[in-house]
């Protein structure tokens, strides 16, 4: 009889997703974990290991003996960024700033720097995409010099680590965290192995020394941080900076923040001389007029905890084609579509045959329902072509119901349209505590809010050779809809349209 031989089982080949590093005992198309497509690999049988108890760095002590002071933020000297990132940098905090090309996060980080920078706490700023001598032309441009701000040109992890090493800055600036590889590791720089092992590198040497660091990363054409999701995981604080390329207006808005609160929202404004920091951004929404002109409604929205006032517009045309347009700027086309519909049906309107137009001023991107209102007024007015007063601000969500709901904030947002010398507003039934001298009106329901609208409509003037209209068919006698009594010292000047004359 023939010996029996043992035979060694083969290592079965593991799988693990590039994109969030989920493993996986066999390969599928998709991972179930952050659901992106084709994004698993096979990287080998997943090694069994068992960690023994070792030294530990320093014991452990209750929570009250903690010293607290270590982690007191410093500022940078933007204080638009101060804002955000609740206070300052923290030593040792990592920070990553995500933006599209373009938008100007290299412009704002080497204004940071120089400014940031001091005998105590040097600033090392790395580039991995410029080369040194273009760094320093636009560091001229914005005045961004210092005898304390270091520059170095690399694109070795190795060589980013000994620059530390070296100069021991307070502040390390990153640009950015994709064009840095590690020698290391096999791929190109930008993988997802590349970027968790600099971003691994760079964070540990920060919580070693105590040195805050900010990492710039790049975007995919859908806005997402490019590169692995565990790096926004590894990370202290995630900022996004966006804003048109086209319009000088830039907002850094808070991701994840481990030390602050992530509502903030920082405004910037781009020009010649490099990026500064705007403490009062609402005169970029607005557009200066010598009189009121139709289709124009001003609103006040809220970007994390700070009122802006902000102006929407609509312009309406006879449609030449059959589907008439409806083009949006700076606004939702699911929200704008949804409000033009209850315009038509329960104010009155009729848009069917009309392109429709409607847009923001200044570059700034509506997307809170708070807006609903002032565009339901802007349309309204461009149809009846009768302008609205300059000094009146709306706010109010509007339901699929006709109704008028609240909005967050409504005490903020009337204060700040006060601040800046509005002195009418309507608003949804409710709204609190009026500042002093502001008349305001609630509407229950946009057939009250168009009601508002002063003036009356201009005739239509029919085609010529078109055959006169039919009567209108009798309707059978029903109640009246009560009629908002709106205060006379608010209505000076106005003359209300009946809601039937809006059809």
């Amino acid at each position: 009889m023939a010996a029996r031989t043992k035979t060694t089982a083969k290592p079965r080949p593991a799988y693990r997703c590039t994109e969030c590093g989920n493993q996986l005992p066999k390969w599928v198309g998709r991972c179930p974990e952050c659901n992106a497509w084709g994004t698993v690999e096979e990287y080998g049988a997943v090694p069994v290991r068992t960690t023994a108890a070792g030294p530990v760095s320093a014991p452990a002590r209750p929570i009250a003996q903690v010293d607290g002071q270590v982690a007191t933020a410093r500022s940078t000297g933007v204080p638009e960024l101060d804002r955000v990132l609740g206070g300052g940098l923290v030593p040792g905090a990592v920070v990553l700033l995500a933006g599209e090309p373009g938008v100007g996060k290299s412009t704002l980080l080497l204004d940071v720097a120089a400014k940031a920078a001091s005998a105590q706490h040097r600033t090392l700023y790395v580039t991995g995409e410029e080369s040194a001598g273009q760094v320093r032309l636009r560091a001229d441009r914005i005045n961004a010099l210092s005898d304390h701000l270091y520059l170095a040109a690399e694109s070795d992890l190795g060589a980013v680590l000994g620059h530390i090493e070296t100069v021991g800055p307070g502040l390390l600036i990153l640009d950015s965290v994709q064009t840095i590889a590690s020698a290391e590791l096999d791929g190109a720089p930008g993988g997802p192995a590349q970027v968790r092992e600099v971003a691994g590198a760079l964070i540990r040497a920060s919580k070693d020394r105590g040195m805050a660091t900010l990492l710039v990363g790049h975007v995919t054409k859908d806005g997402q941080i490019a590169g692995p999701r565990l790096l926004e995981h590894l990370v202290d604080v995630v900022l996004s900076f966006e804003g048109d390329r086209h319009a000088r207006l830039r907002l850094i808005r808070g991701v994840k923040n481990r030390y602050g609160a992530t509502d903030e929202v920082g405004c910037f404004e781009l020009h010649d001389e490099g990026i500064a920091g705007l403490a009062d951004p609402s005169g970029l929404f607005l557009t200066r007029r010598d009189k009121p002109v139709p289709g124009t409604c001003l609103t006040v929205t809220l970007e994390g905890k700070r009122p802006l006032v902000a102006e929407v517009q609509a312009l309406m045309v006879d449609s030449q084609i059959p589907s008439p347009r409806r083009t949006t700027s700076g606004l939702e086309s699911p929200r704008i579509a949804m409000i033009l519909a209850v315009v038509e049906r329960h104010g009155g309107v009729k848009l069917g045959k009309q392109d429709i137009y409607t847009a923001t001023v200044g570059g700034v991107k509506l997307s809170e329902p708070s807006a609903d209102l002032a565009i339901a007024l802007a349309v309204a007015s461009s149809s009846s072509d009768t302008p609205l007063p300059s000094n009146l601000v709306a706010i109010g969500e509007v339901g699929l119901a006709g109704e008028v709901r609240r909005v967050t904030g409504v005490q903020r947002r009337l204060a700040e349209a006060h601040r800046l010398g509005f002195t009418h507003a309507l608003v949804p039934p409710d709204p609190g505590k009026v500042p002093p001298g502001m008349k305001v009106v609630e509407v229950a329901d946009i057939g009250e809010a168009l009601r508002a609208i002063p003036g009356r409509r201009r005739a239509a003037a029919k085609p010529r050779g078109e055959a006169p209209s039919a009567p209108p068919t009798p309707r059978r006698a029903a109640a009246a809809p009560p009629v908002t009594a709106y205060p006379e010292e608010l209505m000076e000047g106005w003359e209300p349209v009946d809601s039937d004359e809006l059809r």
